[in-house]
């Protein structure tokens, strides 16, 4: 009994470590050729891995993030570029004054209430700036364009994730195949020791070990019903399916060749590592950052440079108090009285005498208020003003600003480097482990048949009470183990070939 549980404790272990190294796939170093496809509907019938992958690509809530973050470096972009027109504000205010204030338009002090409005118009446009605006358009335009490789690769990710889901879930549904038909080899070797016992043939106790197997065998194909379950569970949530669709989710049970029906598997790794790093988006993504950084590098020496700036400004205002001389079309004519003087007495009192002067006529006129548009178009001032600014010494910002961006360009060529080591060690990996997946379901194959036949005698001899149950039992066990074994390194295999196969641009299909 002990024995029984340490195996069956052995195979959930193998089963767990499965799933765990299918989930550890370098999902991240996949290249996928579905594109951005219209929402998906969820099929009728069971899934295919295809209708799995696009209801997924479409549903998914990473993908959706990754699409809006690329969104927004979009705007970002769009904003650099509205940086190189000139900018242009009309400002508009209303004023009332109380008591003694000075006039905004006469500059006189009044002691009244005044109402008064100040309109303007403000452009500023730059004329040279280090070209910061034009290196930021580049930067921005390599930031977005990074993210959108983002987008492919969150795409690739969650479809290498859909397969291994996928994969795991048939994986689960072949294991409990094969313990359901374990369960019926023990209910049928029940059945037979309880013949043999009632003809006196064998002992009670092998009657005992065959109902303890039983119930062993029973034990797991409820370890298998749950596992199945898991991986059923991490499929769905992967599809974000809602109630109703993940309550009738099925899958499609393809038929998958043996791992041992083709050749031992080989593959050029430098021709699949070009490749991969020439099709991944993220070794593309890594790519534009550095040359982003590198933008960045020329943003910040553009510091240096002097700033040259072109202002103009439209001013005009209204006053409550304006006043405007207004003529009231009447005229007065001025009469000027004739004195004479006596030139022998030079000092004495002019005369007046009967003759006068008639001076020239005086208009008349008066103030009145000002209209409002009057004083707007008599009030009209205009500005034009070059700004010229050097910088000399602003406490080293630019300088510091330089040597970070060195920094950050050199950051990003190595992450640049470590996605393309990274890349060449998945695919090294990935490789070594499809082949020993291979040669491993050989043996198992191998041991299988070998176990079978070794299992067959151990019945015989246990139906002839020349064997014991603990024996027998062990023999059966070992035969499931192995038997567990090769179905584990045949979805193994097909795994991680198609994960090479996705690095060499090939669709992931079953």
């Amino acid at each position: 009994m002990k024995t029984t549980n340490k195996r069956t404790s052995r195979r959930a272990a193998l089963a767990g470590a499965l799933l765990a190294g299918l989930l550890a796939a370098p999902v991240a170093q996949a290249q996928t050729a579905l594109g951005g496809a219209p929402a998906a509907a969820a099929p009728t019938g069971p899934w295919t891995l295809q209708a799995a992958i696009d209801y997924a690509l479409a549903h998914n809530l990473n993908v959706r993030q990754s699409q809006l973050s690329a969104q927004n470096n979009k705007a970002v972009l769009t904003q650099s570029k509205a940086a190189l027109l000139p900018t242009l504000n009309l400002n508009g205010t209303q004023t009332w004054n109380y008591g003694r204030n000075v006039n905004p338009l006469t500059y006189e002090y009044e002691n009244q209430t005044i109402r008064s409005n100040n309109f303007s118009a403000q452009s500023q446009l730059v004329l040279f700036q280090g070209f910061q605006l034009r290196n930021t358009i580049k930067r921005n335009d390599l930031d977005y364009e990074a993210s959108l490789r983002d987008i492919d690769k969150a795409r690739n990710d969650l479809a290498l994730n859909v397969a291994s889901a996928y994969l795991q879930l048939l994986l689960s549904e072949e294991l409990i195949k094969s313990n359901q038909s374990r369960v019926a080899s023990s209910q049928a070797q029940v059945a037979r020791t309880q013949i043999l016992l009632k003809a006196g043939s064998v002992a009670e106790s092998n009657l005992l070990d065959s109902q303890s197997q039983l119930a062993s065998d029973e034990s797991n194909v409820i370890t298998a019903t749950n596992q199945r379950d898991i991986a059923r569970l991490n499929l769905v949530q992967l599809l974000n399916l809602d109630g109703s669709a993940a309550a009738t989710f099925q899958v499609d049970a393809p038929q998958l060749a043996d791992p041992d029906a083709e050749a031992p598997y080989a593959l050029d790794l430098n021709q699949t590592f070009e490749t991969a790093a020439g099709t991944l988006p993220e070794i593309k993504a890594a790519e534009l950052r550095v040359q982003s950084a590198r933008r960045g590098i020329d943003l910040a020496r553009g510091g240096y440079y002097p700033r040259l700036s072109l202002f103009g400004s439209v001013v005009t205002g209204f006053s409550s108090s304006g006043t405007s001389r207004v003529l009231t079309g009447d005229s007065t004519a001025t009469v000027l009285p004739v004195y004479q003087y006596d030139p022998l007495n030079p000092g004495g009192t002019p005369t007046l005498t009967n003759f006068a002067v008639v001076g020239p006529t005086q208009a008349n006129y008066k103030f009145l208020p000002s209209g409002f548009f009057d004083q707007l178009s008599d009030n009209v001032g205009r500005t034009v003003q070059f700004a010229l600014t050097i910088p000399v010494l602003n406490g080293l910002q630019v300088r510091t600003g330089v040597q970070r961006a060195i920094i950050n360009e050199e950051a990003n060529r190595l992450r640049a480097e470590q996605a393309r080591l990274t890349l060449r060690q998945s695919i090294e990996q990935a490789y070594v482990d499809a082949r020993a997946a291979q040669q491993q379901y050989a043996a198992a194959k191998r041991q299988v048949a070998a176990l079978t036949l070794s299992q067959r005698n151990a019945e015989i001899r246990f139906n002839n009470g020349l064997l014991n149950g603990t024996d027998y039992n062990i023999a059966k066990n070992n035969l499931t183990f192995a038997e567990s074994n090769r179905i584990q390194a045949k979805y193994s295999f097909i795994f991680r070939r198609k994960v090479l196969d996705f690095y060499q641009g090939k669709p992931l299909t079953l």
